[in-house]
């Protein structure tokens, strides 16, 4: 086994649900920060800017700087800007700070769904319908489409079944821009580091773990945020490590580094 370099590491649900950093994670990355493994932070969260993340981060304990940050969002805004898109957005707000203004002197051409509760209701998702009705071909961005996601009440809706609504009633196939895609984990990874030397730690078995696997990433399975056993039952390969929560990835990392030395 490669020593470890780089870990990519999830935020929602492994760093912190909500405001609450998950048991001594403040603490633990900081350590494996001193350990001398470069850190990443990879998201599929679509309902908050770049900006706001790092300040929401900063704010609970947690010391990283905003060029760390590489989410679903700042991949899909390359992708809208390269395509040259004009969308109509399904997203907050606050994430559509991020991507281009809309120009009004052309119709608008695709749609972007991403986390938005506020958008989901049936005016804005019967827009959407038409738009990809009349464009050819059809341009339907998904900045992910997580299944659900984790609140401090519990488990809440994805924006993966309003996708698929759009694939199935207009024929569309989605492009998935975010994790588990493997073109996400790939464009993550650090410069002149190889898979093999980086570790994904995150809390979804499917979009974190198994997606970097599949592009040669170990991977860590923590048991807090959206977690579900029979999601870990359900892999087809199992993760490199289940641990309890991000705190104790990081101690797995640091001991196997210093086996490796």
């Amino acid at each position: 086994m490669s020593s470890i370099k780089a870990a990519l590491v999830d935020l929602s649900g492994t760093l912190h649900v909500e405001d609450d950093p998950t048991p001594n994670a403040v603490d633990a990355l900081q350590r494996l920060r001193d350990s001398g493994v470069s850190v990443k932070f990879v998201t599929n969260t679509t309902k908050d800017s770049k900006k706001t993340l790092h300040e929401r981060l900063t704010k609970i304990g947690f010391k990283l700087e905003a060029t760390e940050i590489y989410s679903s969002l700042s991949a899909a805004v390359t992708f809208v800007t390269n395509e040259k898109l004009n969308p109509f957005y399904l997203l907050t707000d606050d994430a559509r700070q991020d991507f281009p203004d809309e120009d009004k002197n052309r119709a608008l051409d695709s749609v972007v769904v991403g986390l938005a509760p506020n958008a989901f209701n049936y005016e804005h998702m019967n827009k959407a319908f038409n738009i990809l009705l009349q464009q050819k071909p059809q341009k339907l961005v998904a900045v992910h489409q997580g299944k659900y996601y984790k609140r401090s009440d519990g488990l809440a809706l994805g924006p993966g079944c309003f996708v698929k609504g759009l694939e199935f009633a207009t024929g569309a196939t989605a492009t998935l821009i975010g994790k588990p895609n493997p073109y996400f984990f790939q464009s993550a990874l650090p410069e002149g580091l190889n898979p093999e030397q980086c570790v994904m730690i995150g809390d979804d078995a499917n979009d974190d773990i198994a997606g970097a696997m599949n592009v040669g990433l170990q991977g860590i399975l923590v048991k807090t945020g959206k977690f579900l056993p029979e999601a870990l039952a359900g892999m087809a390969t199992p993760p490199t490590a289940v641990v309890e929560n991000f705190a104790e990835a990081v101690d797995w990392i640091l001991c196997k580094r210093n086996a490796v030395q």
